[in-house]
């Protein structure tokens, strides 16, 4: 059984299929929960779901704003963050011959530069407390690459590279960064894959299926919770075999 129990946690993207199992999960350890999106339907969808969660509708993209967020959210939390997961992001693929200069600065702007940007301002407040933890779902084409995500992919290779580093920087201050890294997740996404493309893909994973969002959620859980306590600097791979690191 996780114990979340009276721990402060943010949430970003959580109005996304794995976003919703990520707080559907960590909802029922105990803790209190900041969960943020754009999308005011989803997000009022949430408040009637789970009564005891706040919800800050909040852009990640707008940089200018997120020391107010993040303010906002110390706030809420009588100036204490436990735990910051970066689940948000977005996908704009194209071939990289084609790709438009917008498409890639988009990508990397929200995916990693606002990761970072968060990041920095939550491990502020973590460090007057000396703990907390940083939790980043990157995707396992930041580790294998694929055609038409040349933006995506380097964009949570990123995210990969400064979760280590920020574990450095932040290990003696007692603040762990990690990441969990999904492979192939049933979602609307792959509901849209045709059903020949849907068993060539499963026949490059392991276990020859796509995960479920729980999947992603319980590894999310598992390192916010004190059995991963001296955990720092890794990832955690949830995808079937598609990929070993």
């Amino acid at each position: 059984m996780i114990d979340l129990k009276n721990l402060n946690i943010i949430l970003t993207g959580a109005t996304g299929v794995i976003g919703n199992s990520i707080l559907e999960k960590i909802n029922t350890s105990g803790c209190n929960v900041i969960a943020t999106g754009t999308n005011e339907i989803k997000l009022k969808k949430i408040k009637d779901k789970f009564k005891n969660v706040n919800v800050l509708k909040f852009d990640i993209s707008d940089h200018n704003q997120i020391e107010k967020f993040v303010e906002d959210c110390s706030k809420i939390f009588s100036n204490k963050i436990d735990i910051l997961i970066n689940n948000a992001g977005i996908t704009q693929d194209n071939l990289s011959i084609r790709m438009k200069e917008e498409e890639w600065k988009k990508v990397i702007d929200i995916n990693l530069s606002s990761t970072f940007f968060i990041t920095k301002n939550v491990i502020k407040k973590m460090l007057k407390e000396k703990n907390g933890k940083v939790i980043n779902v990157t995707s396992v084409v930041g580790h294998s690459g694929n055609i038409g995500q040349a933006n995506y992919a380097a964009s949570k290779a990123g995210i990969i590279a400064m979760s280590k580093s920020l574990a450095l920087e932040y290990g003696r201050k007692n603040i762990k960064v990690n990441c969990v890294s999904p492979g192939f997740i049933i979602s609307e996404m792959t509901d849209k894959i045709s059903d020949d493309h849907t068993e060539l893909m499963k026949s490059r994973i392991s276990l020859n299926k796509f995960g479920n969002p729980e999947d992603v959620a319980n590894a999310i859980a598992f390192l916010s919770s004190n059995l991963s306590d001296y955990i720092t600097g890794e990832t955690i791979h949830v995808n079937g075999g598609m990929y070993f690191s």
